[in-house]
């Protein structure tokens, strides 16, 4: 056997993406809020960069040419002129990208503009109140660790037995103090469950002789089943008043915790505008929150050598408008790939723009891929998280692409139709005898759906829409 180690030359091509690629992939699929923070960092880093004043031009396309035609350096380094992206040729092999592949661009995400917002947490707020208290230090240390173990619903994750094994105190001093906590607000903290949750608002209000307390302490899991005839049969009263009890326990909060939740509001920018012009659609890109970019007028004066400069300046010049043009040739190209996505998708789905969603069509990703002539992974970035104004309301642009179900004249209709068409059903019917899955499927079927009683209970239940047995009121 030959075990000889050898070196041998192989051509082998692979993709390799610079940080230029990486920065402009990345752009392509932030949305307009992301956009505008990026492009508030760039300005402060990149000196070749500016904002113009308010009514002067940005359009820099011709000026741009005019710098880099006068350079008088002939070493060839400076190439602003790049060609354009082709969006297709990096994404095509499912690259994703990651700010840990970025590179610099990683350090920059960190530095992105926040503006917090000044909101308790729920323990912070407990904790308010457990200091509040007239308790001793020990109840106190007690205390912080049944506050410290509470979850995102503010209900309690550990028994009392373990907190006393854990602090090495009675287990009757550990639920003299969790006593305490449940009457903190907001009602219902400490519950060991949903259940106990429960009764502990209406005990806070003073409802332990009511319908509504016994049906949560003795029937709660029938209640939950909604087995209303069940349940009035075994405690002698009508379905009413059962259903009226679970009317006021439903006003209850049965995540009393949830309100604290340091998660931070997510707010939608459109990135598309659509407006009705006469009898045509025109598409807008939305750009009035983003700072608009030219070539800072000081330092075009170094590259076309009205300043003195050295080589070390000249370099850092030329370094910097390298990343400044394309940068600004980037932002370019990604709205008017976002517009021309946006153009065919308003040129295939006009009967929605015009009539509603009954109209809505069947639509791929695939589909406007070839239409556009890009890669339906390209098509894909550019439509997630992005959010288009329109006539009709302010929609993701994924909402325009859906499956279709086939129709008795051969036509297909977009399964958003069909969920339009169910919840209108089921808003118009009759709540005493509410209609099953299969009698929807019937009635879908006299309006020409071809949709099985099985797809009906999907889409229902992606509605958010309880069965027929569970909407049943008394």
């Amino acid at each position: 056997m030959d075990m000889r180690q050898e070196m041998r030359p192989e051509l082998r091509q692979h993709l390799v993406m610079t940080p230029k690629l990486q920065q402009a992939i990345k752009l392509l699929q932030v949305t307009a809020l992301e956009l505008q923070q990026i492009l508030k960092q760039e300005l402060m880093i990149n000196p070749m960069l500016e904002e113009p004043d308010e009514g002067e031009d940005s359009d820099q396309e011709e000026k741009l040419e005019e710098v880099l035609d006068s350079d008088d350096n002939d070493d060839g380094e400076l190439k602003t002129r790049e060609e354009e992206i082709d969006w297709d040729r990096y994404l095509r092999d499912g690259f994703e990208y990651t700010a840990r592949e970025a590179g610099e661009w990683e350090d920059r995400d960190e530095a992105f503009e926040r503006v917090p917002v000044s909101k308790s947490t729920l323990a912070e707020y407990l904790l308010s109140q457990l200091r509040m208290a007239t308790v001793a230090d020990e109840e106190t240390k007690i205390g912080e660790f049944i506050i410290g173990s509470l979850d995102g619903d503010g209900l309690l994750t550990i028994s009392t037995e373990e907190i006393g094994s854990l602090l090495s105190v009675d287990t009757e001093k550990v639920a003299k103090v969790l006593v305490l906590i449940k009457t903190f607000d907001p009602p219902g903290v400490g519950a060991s469950d949903l259940r106990e949750c429960l009764l502990i608002q209406l005990a806070l209000q003073e409802q332990e002789d009511s319908l509504a307390w016994t049906l949560v302490k003795d029937y709660f899991d029938e209640l939950i089943q909604r087995r209303y005839p069940e349940i009035a049969k075994k405690i002698k009263v009508d379905v009413a008043d059962i259903q009226a009890a679970e009317e006021i326990i439903g006003k209850l909060d049965p995540r009393p915790g949830a309100r604290y939740a340091s998660d931070e509001p997510r707010y939608i920018v459109p990135d598309l505008i659509v407006e009705k012009v006469d009898d045509d659609y025109v598409v807008q890109h939305n750009d009035r929150n983003v700072p608009r970019l030219r070539i800072s007028r000081a330092y075009r004066d170094i590259i076309t050598g009205a300043k003195a400069r050295s080589k070390k300046e000249h370099q850092y010049v030329k370094d910097k408008l390298n990343s400044a043009v394309w940068l600004i040739r980037t932002i370019d190209q990604r709205r008017r790939t976002m517009i021309k996505v946006m153009e065919e998708i308003l040129e295939v789905q006009r009967a929605f723009f015009d009539k509603g969603i009954e109209h809505l069509k069947p639509l791929t990703l695939q589909q406007i891929a070839e239409r556009v002539d890009m890669h339906e992974s390209t098509v894909s970035r550019v439509t997630n998280s992005k959010y288009v104004q329109t006539p009709r309301g302010v929609f993701e642009l994924k909402y325009f692409f859906s499956t279709g179900l086939m129709t008795d004249n051969g036509e297909a209709a977009s399964s958003r139709k069909i969920k339009a068409r169910i919840t209108e059903i089921i808003d118009k019917e009759d709540k005493r005898k509410p209609l099953s899955d299969q009698t929807i499927a019937t009635l879908l079927k006299e309006d020409g759906f071809r949709v099985a009683r099985r797809t009906v209970a999907k889409y229902r239940d992606r509605l958010g829409v309880l069965p027929a047995r569970m909407r049943k009121q008394y």
